[in-house]
């Protein structure tokens, strides 16, 4: 059985490389690991970590607008192509991004199985994520096969009456790559992290891992965060800010000008994954609207607050190890205060998410779907 595994995105990358190397060592499954062009340069920084390259690359034309029905016109024909010159048994995507969308339209159109990894995950609501949870929903429509991260997003795939024999649980493949790459125990290579860590060595001080990149996050709601951060740093001398800025000019822009002034908090490039890794594990709180850092904080124990006003991650809300913060400038300081003080601790659970073992429970279904043709 002949399986193309699709990327667009660094979390795309990261949460389909444990199971890229799971094939590799499988004898009846051979893999393609496709590079959308959706985000230049960083699957492949992604992917360097776990040893693993892109073995073919979408052609698509440069962006103007950077809108989504931009890239999805580039995609669909460049994807369309690949699949018919390359004629996989399946197409696996990740997670809920435009190459999701696309990847799966084109795999559908020909009739080629689609594999949702990290499928069932929903909020409910259509404009918030927006627009990752269209995406998931209109994905869960057309796939074959839905591998779910946990017990409740294969509940809220069979209340959308989707037949039980196509949802199969197998937790989140990014516990598998995140206890992958801290067993590594890799030194910090991003220059800002280096020197962040060497200062709170010296002092004394704590660090607090920043990221909010989401649509829904951009103008408004992205300044009463920095402005949250303005008063933490302002109350907590002692800690210093690291802040990975999205690539998206509109997100670095915002970030330098509300907080590029502040000593306290380093601005730097996306992470590679080995230092996100080595951040989250050296942090003592995050303050994220990511997804993947929902997942993989837990591993650690460190405290995650969530800026968002829903998440379709309500595992580690439930379990102890994130809080539901929004976007409010006061609740944001408070909480992380509670966080930075020690009165309010991650649980000592598991991470709800998954146990490192996703990779091989998504192989061993792919090879029930091989059996069932």
């Amino acid at each position: 059985m002949r399986i193309m595994l699709l990327a667009g995105t660094r979390p795309e990358a990261v949460k389909l490389a444990p199971l890229a190397l799971a094939l590799d060592a499988h004898p009846d499954l051979d893999r393609t690991l496709v590079h959308s062009g959706q985000h230049a340069g960083l699957v492949e920084q992604a992917l360097e970590p776990f040893g693993l390259a892109v073995d073919a690359r979408l052609r698509i034309p440069p962006r103007h607008t950077g809108s989504q029905a931009e890239l999805v016109a580039s995609l669909l024909p460049a994807m369309d192509d690949l699949l018919r010159a390359h004629r996989p048994d399946a197409l696996m995507v990740q997670g809920d991004t435009a190459t999701v969308l696309a990847g799966a339209l084109a795999a559908f159109w020909l009739r080629v199985p689609v594999v949702h990894l990290e499928a069932g995950l929903r909020t409910r609501d259509l404009s918030a994520p927006f627009p990752e949870e269209g995406t998931r929903q209109m994905v869960a429509r057309i796939a074959a096969l839905h591998l779910v991260p946990t017990e409740g997003a294969a509940a809220a795939l069979r209340a959308e009456r989707v037949p039980h024999d196509r949802i199969v649980y197998t937790g989140n493949t990014v516990v598998d790559a995140v206890l992958a790459i801290a067993a590594m125990d890799l030194p910090a290579e991003n220059p800002a992290l280096a020197q962040v860590e060497a200062e709170l060595a010296t002092t004394g001080g704590r660090l607090a891992l920043v990221t909010s990149h989401r649509r829904e996050s951009w103008g408004e709601p992205m300044a009463r965060t920095f402005t949250a951060i303005r008063a933490l740093v302002a109350d907590h001398p002692d800690i210093r800010v690291l802040l990975p800025a999205h690539p998206n000019p509109a997100v670095r822009d915002q970030a330098e000008a509300e907080l590029g002034g502040l000593p306290e908090v380093r601005i730097t490039d996306p992470l590679g994954y080995p230092d996100l890794v080595r951040a989250l594990r050296l942090s003592a709180v995050v303050l994220t609207d990511s997804g993947g850092i929902q997942e993989e904080a837990p591993s650690f124990g460190t405290p995650v607050l969530v800026l968002r006003e829903v998440t379709e991650r309500m595992e580690a809300v439930r379990a102890g190890c994130a809080w539901l913060v929004g976007t409010d400038p006061e609740l944001i300081a408070k909480t992380a205060g509670a966080a930075l003080s020690g009165t309010l601790r991650a649980a000592a659970a598991p991470n709800p998410y998954g146990d490192g073992a996703a990779a091989a429970r998504a192989v061993a279904a792919l090879e029930r779907l091989a059996t069932r043709g």
